[in-house]
């Protein structure tokens, strides 16, 4: 409690206390000269025993306001609009200035961390102890004129952390553009890029440009990557490569659009996606989404404490697919039949909710990941809901994590049957893809395979760069993919550190697909590829395949792919059992 308050509190006590000894002896003074009714002094024994019940003069009631809002204004006031500022959402905001006391604000201060703590039975929030430490670094490290954690750099580094890598220029001066930004060379004012390997709820591969046009230390962030031009409008300054080619008016840049940029081999690309930057400026601005909303579901998570309605059951897969020579992008999709949930019919339309939550950690307990969303399934007519039965929902979500050694705790909740929870737990070891070794990532066996619009590559539920893969899912890894005669077998997988031949520059590798019938130990299918035929100079290959299965009888069976580089003389081979009904 802070000392304002206990002042406050304190004044209010004594003048309580003050008025209740005086009505005391006034009771006394008029017992002595009249003798009053039993109902009366029963009255009066209580009031006496019950200060606040005392009626206060509008002046005093006035007084007692003026006062509660101040002490709003200085404690409450300085969490609302400073510390939590940046993380604080609409509906949390609004919920707080309705609370009337300050027993339901502290409480509300209370659950607001707990909400967000990755450990909630742990005593110690180590959510709230890193937002504070942000702050004493943005106010250390950013302040321009105002506190660090009123600027733009102070609100990105509070409600997303650091960055992973920085590209800062504190003087500007000489900047050769890059080709999507015009090419040429030009003055620029001090400016940073933050690059975000991936942000929860914004997407992957994040940049976020800051300026600092008044050369006063204060950036401010900009979706417009000409605002750090100096010479932007100064005649014949600073032009771009087809400015220079006489290919374009460096007065043409200014007719209007997001960004002033020059004319350039990518301008039309940089066109189509001024909305995808307007539209990740706006979820920067946003506050972080909550993790751990569901407090009774996270606490599954972090004590695996013993469940008490009938077991909620749930598949999980994981895959693993490399980005860099760091960085692994590792999907992990669910899988809940629909004859498991608990559907709730109202006119006519039958739906259920899932709750789903979960965390990725190292082993030594360090949260790296964490995600918390609902799935819906449904809705279906009422009529149609028996057909349904045999369905199930799926659900995907992927993380970019380091190579090692991590830990993956799952808890899915029956929004309708509260007592109905799942859990799962499961050790992984995110492979590392070393540069001289050949390699592959997961074979994915998939129901449904598709080539995405441009717009969509990289983004959504399901993709994985340019196609849409959604993956079969098993009660385990060992378990073969079930598929159905009139279905297709899609079948995805990356090689990766294909060797290039020094003097072609080229790879020459040999891909072999095999499918075999385990029942009978017989090959049905054995073809070849040239890897040339799929990118003759490039190191890494994508390989999608679809097979109708009409042709194949019911039964099980293994399909296999091998990989034989010619080049550096290192083959490879991954399979994945699937069964025909």
């Amino acid at each position: 409690m802070s000392r304002n308050r206990f002042s406050l509190y304190s004044a209010i006590l004594i003048a309580l206390l003050a008025g209740a000894g005086s009505v005391a002896a006034r009771a006394q003074s008029q017992a002595q000269s009249s003798t009053p009714s039993a109902q009366d002094s029963t009255q009066n024994q209580q009031d006496n025993q019950d200060p606040l019940k005392r009626q206060l003069s509008d002046k005093e009631r006035f007084k007692q306001q003026k006062e509660l809002r101040q002490e709003i204004g200085t404690a409450y006031k300085k969490w609302l609009d400073e510390d939590v500022r940046w993380i604080i959402t609409d509906q949390e905001k609004k919920a707080f200035m309705s609370l009337s006391n300050d027993e339901e604000r502290d409480a509300f201060i209370e659950q607001f961390w707990r909400r967000r703590n990755p450990n909630p039975d742990s005593p110690e929030n180590e959510f709230r102890e890193e937002h504070y430490r942000r702050i004493a670094y943005a106010n250390e490290h950013f302040a321009a004129g105002k506190p660090g954690w009123m600027t733009d750099r102070g609100h990105i580094y509070i409600a997303f952390g650091p960055a992973d890598s920085t590209d800062s220029h504190p003087s500007g001066g000489n900047y050769e553009r890059p080709v999507e930004e015009g090419g040429g060379e030009t003055s620029t004012f001090p400016f940073e890029t933050w690059h975000y390997r991936y942000l929860e709820g914004i997407g992957e591969n994040i940049d976020i440009e800051f300026v600092d046009s008044c050369m006063c230390g204060d950036y401010h962030m900009t979706i417009d990557r000409s605002e750090k031009d100096a010479l932007l409008h100064v005649p014949n300054g600073g032009e771009t490569l087809y400015e220079q080619m006489g290919m374009a008016k460096k007065a043409d840049r200014f007719k209007g659009g997001l960004e002033d940029l020059g004319p350039g081999p990518d301008s039309s690309t940089n066109q189509s996606k001024e909305f995808d930057r307007m539209e990740q400026f706006a979820k920067l601005q946003a506050p972080p989404e909550i993790k751990f909303k569901d407090m009774d579901l996270a606490s599954f998570l972090s004590s695996h404490k013993v469940l008490n309605g009938p077991f909620f059951p749930f598949e999980v897969r994981t895959d693993f697919v490399k980005v860099t020579d760091d960085t692994v992008l590792v999907p992990i999709t669910l899988q809940i039949k629909n004859r498991d949930i608990t559907f709730t019919t109202k006119d006519g339309v039958a739906k259920g909710d899932v709750s789903i939550i979960g965390r990725i950690s190292t082993i030594t307990d360090r949260v790296v990941q964490s995600f918390e969303d609902p799935v819906e399934a449904g809705p279906y007519p009422a009529e149609l809901l028996p057909r349904e039965m045999d369905g199930a929902e799926l659900y995907w979500k992927a993380f970019p994590l380091r190579p090692g050694r991590y830990r993956i705790d799952i808890a899915i909740k029956d929004v309708s049957n509260p007592d109905h929870v799942g859990v799962w737990a499961q050790a992984i070891t995110v492979p590392r893809y070393d540069d001289d070794h050949l390699a592959a990532s997961s074979l994915i066996l998939a129901d449904k395979m598709e080539r995405v619009p441009s717009k969509e590559i990289g983004a959504g539920s399901f993709i994985l760069g340019n196609t849409y893969v959604r993956p079969r899912v098993t009660t385990n890894p060992a378990s073969p993919a079930m598929f159905h005669r009139n279905q297709s077998l899609n079948f995805w997988m990356q090689v990766y550190n294909l060797g290039l031949d020094e003097k072609s520059k080229q790879n020459n590798a040999r891909i072999s697909y095999q499918i075999l019938n385990t029942d009978t130990n017989k090959s049905i299918l054995d073809t070849q590829e040239d890897s040339k035929k799929l990118g003759a100079s490039s190191d890494q290959l994508t390989l999608e395949k679809t097979l109708p299965l009409a042709s194949l009888e019911p039964g099980k069976y293994l399909v296999k792919i091998s990989v034989n580089d010619d080049v550096t003389r290192q083959q490879i081979a991954q399979s994945a059992p699937f069964t025909v009904e």
